[in-house]
């Protein structure tokens, strides 16, 4: 493919509370193996794009320790390849990124020394399947300066998280509005967008001289009448996981058939970091229904419409219901959990209960010591 790709991951949600204290949004898990970046690198790599750019920033131990090898998604060995950016202090800068555009602008070399002509950049936060070529594909037919992927919420959602668009019957975008505060705008910008390289050279360079540091503000929304910016509609699935809520649902979306089917037994594939575990034991008076269980987890209970990541422990006779639990926890006997998200490498003492409500999920970070010496 004739593009290079730039993943920005280095952003922070509010709105995930306490599952961010551990991680960037982007390394979230995700469907029992997976992280949220490995959505959207899986469809670079199976859409052939060769040099891929990962932004990281906050939090970035676990999804830096995640991107150490590019063999996972199979970028280019001989030319292109995976590489991660981080803030850098330097003689001119001493700036962490300020925003999108000037997370670009500290990397601009990475733009000026490719040779591909255009740009794929996409966020690390969204669960998807997509085939960039058939983007591109559009962009170029239209004519278009910038190409931005939108998609329609499903009823329920809510449109203020993201950037609302409209369009003209031609496709062009002639309203853009960054999280709007009241809406009734059900189409959405998805953060991915394809743009000429040396135009967004030009665009970020400009931007740096007026101080103005957010990709979407101050070039799309800012732009929006002078360049012919264009809307592609996705219309497979598409979910952000940048909030508790949404988190949660996407993570209940692949106790679904369709879903799991569609990202799991229908080309192309997705792809992740693989760790050498044992296959999931299930021991004498274990239940489990409707749920995914990963490699490395070992139960005795009950476990009904849930997800479980790896090395997961529950006891004996305990419930777990309608809830996540992150990778290595332990679940102490007799415990009860249900509409919660237990964080990674929690220890659940026994005879404990934890029970949210279907539209106020409980987080659940037990403080232990179960790793000290």
């Amino acid at each position: 493919m004739r593009a290079i790709g730039i993943v920005l991951a280095g952003g922070n949600s509010n709105r995930m509370g306490d599952l961010a204290k551990k991680r960037a949004t982007a390394a979230m898990p995700v469907a029992g193996g997976f992280r949220g970046i490995d959505f959207v690198l899986s469809s670079m790599s199976n859409s052939h794009i060769q040099k891929v750019a990962v932004f990281t920033q906050y939090n970035a131990k676990s999804l830096n320790e995640h991107l150490n090898s590019s063999k996972w998604w199979d970028f280019g060995r001989k030319q292109g390849g995976l590489f991660v950016f981080t803030p850098t202090i330097t003689a001119d800068n001493g700036f962490w990124y300020r925003g999108t555009a000037d997370a670009l602008a500290q990397n601009l070399d990475f733009l000026k020394n490719s040779h591909e002509p255009y740009v794929v950049i996409a966020s690390g936060d969204c669960v998807y399947k997509m085939d960039f070529n058939d983007i591109l594909s559009y962009h170029i037919a239209k004519r278009a300066d910038i190409t931005v992927v939108t998609t329609k919420l499903p009823q329920g959602e809510d449109p203020s998280r993201f950037g609302t668009v409209v369009t003209n019957s031609d496709g062009r975008i002639i309203e853009f509005e960054e999280k709007p505060i009241v809406t009734n705008n059900e189409v959405i910008s998805t953060g991915i967008y394809v743009i000429r390289r040396r135009q967004l050279i030009e665009l970020i360079e400009k931007s740096m001289q007026e101080e103005r540091f957010d990709f979407v503000r101050d070039i799309l929304i800012r732009y929006r009448s002078l360049k012919k910016i264009y809307a592609y509609e996705l219309k497979t699935y598409w979910s952000n996981i940048a909030s508790v809520d949404s988190y949660y649902r996407t993570n209940m979306d692949f106790l679904k058939k369709e879903v799991r089917d569609y990202f799991f037994n229908q080309y192309p594939d997705v792809y992740s970091k693989v760790l050498d575990l044992p296959p999931a034991k299930y021991n004498a008076g274990a239940s489990v229904k409707n749920s995914l269980v990963s490699s490395g987890c070992i139960i005795n209970g009950q476990v009904e419409n849930s997800v479980l990541f790896r090395e997961v422990y529950i006891g004996n006779n305990c419930v777990i219901k309608n809830s996540i639990i992150l990778n290595d926890v332990y679940i102490g006997d007799n415990t009860h959990i249900e509409n919660c998200i237990v964080e990674s490498r929690d220890t659940i003492r026994a005879n404990t209960t934890y029970i949210g409500e279907p539209n106020n999920i409980k987080v659940v970070v037990e403080k232990n010591e179960r790793y000290v010496l």
